[in-house]
């Protein structure tokens, strides 16, 4: 076939740090070798992709035109982003669709006209040129819908569980955990038999996880919130910690309650339990700063933990049974819900570009591009 048009979203810093969020049309050429042309029918907004689209800049005071967004960033963030300002970026780091063209190699062939899900960047478009190797055949029955946030969350999910076992820790501390991955990591602790503390923001959460079978969930707003997360500890043995919050005290109350847990067993030492502890920090729900008060020791450790590095530090075998175990369990396990679904156009207008860039749990929107 010949090549094709249609439109994707861009985000474009500016040198006076005024930042450009705008539809634009791209023509697009046809396959050639391994590559196929996917027509974008379903692309998730994951937390990843508002600090590309937007990072921290005020879209309260935007201006919002025809078809584009131009809104401020803050000094400090300019400066740090320093180095793509002028570039235009492609914005979605997953989504799927249906091949409508493929190149000649056997692997692009074998898709075409399949419907796939892939991670490949740019989803936020009406089509996209993807290495067939990159994409992975949805199940039959399977829609796009289901299989579009096929990876972000669920590998993400299942990367906490890879990386507890391999540094040797039995049970798991999970924060803003009723979000669509925390309802994920919920289910696969159930599967895999793996303590797992739970904490969220209101006592609705904690209903609502309570209602999927979770055994510790804890309220951070509660008045009992350190002496419950203490005994939760205590209960299950958790010694690694994955906060999606990143700004305040979480982290440090976290490592707090783990020590005091880890002490009562030990003998008294000036320099705290030796009972390894770990946070290790994936988002930034609270942009301000990491407040770490130093009382739990010397055996800690706090780190950042991002899915891609991860991948590939775990190597094919472990990232391709990961997969499996996704695509196999994508309507249950891995069943992400959606509060709306927009089109790339909606994702421009005031109401709904704050209600999305607000990040609240449980509230996952799905872009239709078509």
């Amino acid at each position: 076939m010949k090549g094709i048009d249609g439109f994707k979203l861009l985000s474009t810093l500016g040198e006076d740090g005024r930042l450009t969020v705008e539809l634009a049309q791209e023509s697009i050429a046809s396959p050639q070798g391994h590559d196929v042309l996917i027509r974008v029918e379903a692309a998730p907004i994951n937390p990843s992709d508002l600090g590309l689209l937007f990072g921290p800049a005020d879209l309260a005071g935007a201006d919002y035109g025809e078809g584009r967004i131009v809104a401020q960033m803050p000094e400090p963030a300019r400066r740090a982003m320093a180095t793509r300002i002028g570039q235009p970026m492609a914005i979605g780091n997953e989504g799927a669709g249906t091949v409508i063209a493929a190149g000649e190699a056997p692997e692009a062939q074998a898709l075409l006209g399949k419907r796939v899900a892939c991670v490949p960047g740019g989803m936020f478009a009406q089509y996209r040129l993807v290495d067939a190797r990159q994409c992975m055949a949805l199940p039959e029955g399977v829609t796009a819908e289901q299989g579009a946030a096929a990876f972000v969350n669920p590998l993400t999910a299942l990367g906490f569980v890879e990386t507890m076992r391999r540094e040797g820790h039995s049970a798991i501390v999970h924060t803003a955990a009723a979000s669509n991955l925390g309802q994920m990591l919920v289910r696969i602790a159930q599967e895999d038999n793996i303590p797992l503390v739970n904490i969220v923001r209101s006592e609705a959460q904690v209903q609502m996880l309570k209602a999927l079978g979770a055994a510790h969930v804890l309220d951070s707003s509660s008045e009992t919130f350190a002496t419950d997360l203490i005994a939760a500890i205590e209960a299950t043995g958790a010694t690694i910690a994955f906060d999606a919050i990143g700004g305040g005290k979480l982290v440090s109350q976290i490592l707090t309650a783990m020590e005091q847990v880890a002490a009562r067993d030990a003998a008294y030492s000036r320099y705290g339990s030796d009972k390894p502890k770990q946070a290790y920090i994936y988002g930034a729900l609270d942009l301000s700063p990491t407040i770490l008060t130093r009382n739990y020791g010397f055996s800690w450790n706090v780190g950042g933990w991002l899915l891609f590095p991860f991948l590939a530090r775990a190597g094919e075998d472990v990232t391709s049974r990961m997969r499996q175990r996704v695509f196999a369990n994508l309507t249950t396990t891995f069943a992400s819900p959606y509060k709306a679904r927009i089109s790339l156009r909606d994702v421009l207008g005031r109401e709904t570009a704050l209600a999305y860039n607000a990040r609240r749990t449980g509230e996952k929107y799905l872009i239709v591009p078509n």
